[in-house]
């Protein structure tokens, strides 16, 4: 098992040998021969005069020895990984919170110490903790689900001593029933998130950061499998429009170099380049008008006027590049109370081709008959949701809420706001036929 725990930036190292030490192998050295053995090929010699020497003795100047230049400072050793065999959520939550680790062994003397699966260097991971070294790294090694089928997964978390941490994830998304269609898109599909641009599939804030791996690397997912991502997340984020530019830069440079350490490690040989000169502007909270919900022309309520929860609500910046366009409102804890939001990417859109399935009414399309429809979708007093089938693939408009209050709005609100926000993204015209 290739569970690693480590700080960047402390402990000490042998100077004579250049192989590392931990903490605990701090006083104690064992001898490889029974004691008074002479050493192989100088069975006719003297023992050497330090082998007379107190083990003791030889302990402390080994551990007062200053550490070479090209060693790490750290705790123990964290050598590149090797993928291997995940034990399990319960474990991985173990092991990351500090209980027991393996160290691995493999690495000479002059291997350059890494971490995150060996994606990240020193420099990268003082880069992302402003400068800092002794960050302590914990990780579990990438594996794939050979039972479930669930694709390669792993977790790494870095953490400053200062209270900073930073936690990496690769896992695939999940389209089944409790995966990541609430939780993860209520975080990495927020509006405070910009795309990384260039042709990728990922987004980026300054709390939060994922980016899908290149199909052309890992091969197209099946027809209802998630895209297989990493994401980081960087600690709480304060719900605003106020994005340290600074920190999201950070997570961009960050988060694609992990991808690329996965790449490398599969065979690819097309790094991704860095991100940050490209990143759009961050949304900023739009001041909404009576016929413009989300700043949406023409998809208003009858006789509700702006202000009290529809006030100021904060949409995605709107770029060529951006998968997703989500206008949300009243976020408390990381959750919108109310979110519109429309999926124009494909392979984002499978998250929610499970759910068009789960209970409620039925909508459909004006059109549609039993041999052919436009999409399916259903309306219920907490969501209204509907996919359509369009040129560009499936692409998922969907409203919800944090409760059954919006029931009456989500009615009125669904079928123009599919209207319009299809004939935006090119998949219309597309009228639906509410139930009654």
């Amino acid at each position: 098992m290739s569970d690693d725990k480590s700080t960047i930036g402390e402990g000490n190292s042998m100077s004579g040998e250049g192989t590392s030490m931990s903490d605990e192998d701090k006083g104690t050295v064992t001898p490889t021969e029974p004691e008074g053995a002479a050493s192989p090929g100088r069975a006719d010699k003297p023992a050497d005069k330090a082998a007379d020497k107190p083990l003791g003795v030889l302990a402390a100047a080994i551990a007062a020895a200053p550490p070479p230049w090209w060693h790490w400072r750290r705790l123990g050793r964290l050598a590149r990984a090797r993928w291997t065999p995940v034990v399990g959520a319960a474990v991985a939550g173990v092991l990351l919170g500090g209980a027991g680790v393996a160290w691995q062994a493999e690495a000479g003397p002059f291997h350059e110490e890494r971490a995150c699966w060996g994606a990240l260097g020193e420099d990268d991971v003082a880069d992302l903790f402003h400068g800092k070294r002794d960050i302590e790294s914990s990780e579990v090694g990438v594996s794939r689900d050979s039972i479930a089928s669930d694709g390669p997964s792993g977790l790494c978390e870095l953490k400053s001593p200062r209270g900073m941490r930073v936690r990496a994830q690769l896992h695939r998304l999940d389209d089944r029933f409790g995966g990541d269609r609430d939780k993860w898109a209520d975080e990495y599909l927020s509006a405070r998130m910009v795309p990384l641009g260039g042709g990728l599939l990922g987004m980026v804030s300054d709390t939060r950061a994922w980016l899908a791996i290149p199909e052309g690397c890992v091969g197209r997912p099946g027809e209802r499998d998630g895209p297989l991502v990493i994401d980081m997340d960087a600690g709480w984020t304060t719900y605003d429009d106020d994005v340290d530019t600074d920190e999201r830069a950070r997570l961009a440079r960050t988060v694609v170099k992990l991808v690329n350490g996965y790449m490398a490690d599969q065979g690819c040989d097309s790094p991704i380049g860095d991100p940050t000169d490209r990143l759009a502007e961050p949304a900023r909270f739009i001041d909404e008008k009576r016929d413009a919900i989300c700043g949406i022309k023409g998809l208003a309520l009858p006789g509700k006027g702006v202000g009290g929860r529809y006030d100021r609500p904060l949409v995605t910046k709107n770029t060529k590049d951006t998968p997703v366009r989500t206008c949300d409102r009243d976020v408390l804890f990381g959750h919108p109370s109310l979110r519109l939001m429309t999926v124009e990417d494909p392979r984002l859109a499978v998250l929610y081709k499970g759910l068009s399935f789960d209970g409620g009414s039925e909508v459909t399309a004006v059109g549609d008959t039993k041999k052919e429809s436009r999409g399916r979708g259903f309306l219920r007093e907490d969501t209204g949701l509907y996919q359509a089938s369009c040129q560009t693939g499936e692409v998922t408009f969907l409203i919800r809420a944090d409760d059954d209050g919006h029931a009456a709005e989500i009615r009125r609100l669904l079928p123009r706001y599919v209207a319009l926000e299809a004939e935006r993204v090119g998949c219309g015209p597309l009228r639906l036929r509410m139930p009654s």
